[in-house]
């Protein structure tokens, strides 16, 4: 007999949510994980009594009632509304594009006025066919929004030229004839009083779990202790990049803490200007309407990815994800592994669809276990 159920590889979200619910149905699960603390990138820490996103910030919402039901089980949730600030060279903005940006643009105030604005620098680019895109975003929202807030952002992000980066990328450019500044549009949203390490504490309660954990190190030792495993890692390195290496973009992240009571006034302010190396500044109290003597910042630069740093960001181009059907097909082989997660799965997932599938996944694996 195996000692476990399930190793659940990655003490994440999606492992947190799959191990919470297989022990309510009387599983054993062991949860490892190679960092020293749990929940993935959603760990928060307290730093000066504030609660810090270690891994840049995390605004939970959703449209779905079940899933903001299930994580208020765990926490209770405060009514914060992310609305971010875009800075480019000394002038200001806000976020997302609506009436309060169309007005810092050009001064405009009513609907109309703001359409016939973007609608007349649209048709003056006639792009029928976007190639790249600059072109699809220029067709979308014109030159001034894409230049002032779309374009140095983009080729922070992705480390290239928007001329270089494929159309697809930006679907959409939501543009908002009203004057608001809530960037999603979901109607459940907030973020957990006292930091998202709690939630995770509690979907893990009664789990055996092991950090400081390679499963690459050990794992034969480890895969001998289970039926079977739940991965969350990266799908490729699971299967010693066999077919190639899929693409990643990291991220970096400088913070401190300055002996003020704050910094910027608001969480989030986005630097959309090329000529400043990082991406945003995040003041972490104002998640939670902090008013504590001091605060904590984090700036956040895009990085390229490369074996040894943390990846972040699937990215979901036509090659990569040629190469991940590849690997899908063989996991789906697989009668013993299970693979979940935005890297299991290489695809970028906001949290409440992480524990969507976690939920799908766990009904799915437990009934067919029951049966």
């Amino acid at each position: 007999m195996k000692k476990y159920d399930y190793l659940i590889v990655g003490a994440g979200l999606f492992g947190a949510v799959f191990a919470h619910e297989a022990t309510k149905k009387g599983k054993t699960c062991l949860v490892i994980d190679k960092r020293d603390h749990i929940g993935g990138n959603i760990y928060t820490e307290e730093v000066e009594g504030i609660q810090v996103h270690k891994y840049g910030a995390h605004i939970f919402h959703t449209s779905k009632k079940e899933i903001w039901d299930y994580v208020n089980q765990f926490t209770e949730f405060n009514h914060f509304v992310n609305s971010p600030i875009a800075v480019y060279k000394d002038e200001l903005y806000n976020l997302p594009f609506n009436m309060n940006t169309f007005h810092q643009l050009w001064g405009v105030r009513t609907p109309a006025e703001a359409k016939a604005k973007i609608q007349e620098q649209i048709s003056r680019m006639h792009i029928t066919h976007p190639k790249n895109l600059e072109e699809q975003a220029l067709a979308l929202v014109g030159q001034d929004v894409y230049e002032k807030l779309v374009e140095g952002y983009t080729r922070k992000q992705w480390g290239r030229e928007c001329k270089d980066l494929p159309s697809f990328i930006i679907k959409r450019l939501p543009l908002r004839y009203t004057y608001d500044n809530n960037y999603f549009k979901d109607p459940y949203q907030g973020i957990p009083k006292g930091g998202y390490t709690r939630i995770i504490k509690k979907l893990l309660e009664g789990v055996q779990v092991c950090l400081k954990t390679d499963f690459f190190a050990n794992r034969e030792e480890l895969t001998a202790q289970a039926d079977k495993i739940l991965f969350t890692g990266m799908i490729d390195e699971f299967y010693d990049y066999c077919y190639g290496e899929l693409e990643y973009r990291s991220l970096r992240f400088e913070t401190e803490v300055l002996d003020m009571g704050n910094y910027q006034g608001n969480a989030v302010v986005n630097y959309t200007d090329y000529e400043v190396p990082y991406t945003r500044i995040i003041e972490h109290k104002h998640f939670e309407f902090g008013t504590q003597p001091k605060t904590v910042i984090t700036r956040e630069y895009p990085a390229a990815w490369e074996k040894g740093k943390e990846p972040y960001y699937p990215i979901n181009d036509p090659k990569n994800d040629e190469l991940f059907d590849k690997y899908e097909r063989r996991a789906l082989e697989e009668k013993n592994v299970l693979f979940g997660g935005r890297l299991g799965m290489y695809r970028y997932m906001d949290m409440d669809k992480v524990i969507e599938e976690a939920l799908n996944m766990a009904e799915t694996e437990l009934t067919y276990e029951e049966v």
